[in-house]
């Protein structure tokens, strides 16, 4: 039978802990910590190439839409998912020392989703990395309507995964202390609107297609969408945050080092694999995967697995404004 609800712990999240004992252990690693303006660079020729591909599937036309599905599966999705890392380091502040081009660097990097979600990113994974497992705040979780509605069938799973970004919509509504819009936000509207008409005129409605399918794939029924599952969902409830350190790394821009991102959210994608080594003895000993692959059809097809196979934080007033702070 499925799971009816998240596991509860009363415990604090586990990264704030191992933080403090590898500064106190291994005090170089703040040598890490910084940011990358180079991460512009690869926003810039992913961009390119993504709109580069869009235009040659426009000249093709909708008589070869399957290849638009196939060069999306086989591409697309891996430039898309890299921009979502990119806007992900910008929302950390990793990409220059300045916030606003922070935001603009999120902002472009968003412009191949289609659809604007950099700027609400921006704030529901800040409160993700503060108030991690905590139902009320963290937007990473699923609600229990949500939870039920999907099941742990194979099939439901699948759907989920298919439409993951229209089911993240429906998240924010139930979290406290979430400023729904800003300035920003109508901001990134207007770019995405701009950048789409831009598509359909200069690539046509065939271009505009195979971004689509890139968008979907790049979060959802795909290898790079067992990113979601493998960053906090488990059966195994001893260890509730799991990394990746598999070959997609290279060009997911290193996104699979959840445990060490959590443990040191300002230090850069690049610096990631350092710090895994700096710090062996942390890091060896904890469950991690190797497939995203493997795990994707885990996660389908394992009954164990559903949207309940996570950790709930039950005392909640542990997590300090001051840490939401340091996330951000």
């Amino acid at each position: 039978m499925m799971q009816q609800d998240f596991h509860r712990a009363e415990f604090d999240q586990p990264h704030p802990e191992r933080t403090r004992a590898i500064m106190k252990a291994h005090p170089e690693v703040r040598q890490l910590i910084g940011r990358n303006p180079y991460t512009a660079l690869i926003m810039v020729f992913v961009l390119t190439l993504q709109v580069s591909i869009a235009y040659g599937m426009g000249k093709l036309g909708f008589h070869y839409w399957y290849v638009s599905l196939i060069v999306a599966y086989c591409v697309g999705a891996f430039c898309n998912h890299c921009m979502y890392v990119i806007i992900h380091d910008a929302t950390h502040n990793l990409v220059f020392t300045s916030k606003v081009w922070n935001r603009f660097v999120a902002m472009i990097a968003d412009l191949p989703n289609l659809v604007p979600g950099a700027m609400g990113f921006n704030v529901y994974h800040l409160k993700h990395h503060a108030h991690q497992g905590d139902y009320d705040y963290d937007a990473d979780i699923a609600g229990h309507w949500e939870a039920r509605f999907i099941g742990n069938k194979w099939y439901g799973k699948a759907f989920w995964l298919l439409f993951f970004p229209v089911f993240q919509i429906t998240r924010p509504p139930r979290l406290k202390a979430i400023t729904l819009f800003s300035k920003w936000t109508f901001l990134n509207l207007f770019f995405a609107i701009v950048f789409d008409t831009a598509i359909v005129y200069f690539c046509g409605w065939a271009g505009l297609v195979y971004l689509v399918f890139s968008f979907f794939f790049s979060i959802g029924l795909h290898p790079v969408g067992a990113r979601w599952v493998q960053e906090h969902y488990t059966y195994d409830m001893d260890q509730e945050t799991a990394s990746y350190y598999g070959p997609v790394n290279i060009v997911a821009l290193n996104v699979g080092y959840h445990n060490e991102h959590h443990d040191f959210p300002a230090i850069p994608w690049n610096n990631l694999p350092k710090l895994k080594a700096m710090a062996p003895e942390f890091y060896d000993n904890l469950k991690y995967h190797t497939s995203w692959s493997k795990l994707l059809l885990q996660f389908l097809f394992d009954e164990r697995y559903s949207l309940y196979s996570r950790v709930e934080r039950v005392n909640k007033g542990k997590v300090s404004v001051d840490r939401a702070n340091k996330a951000a």
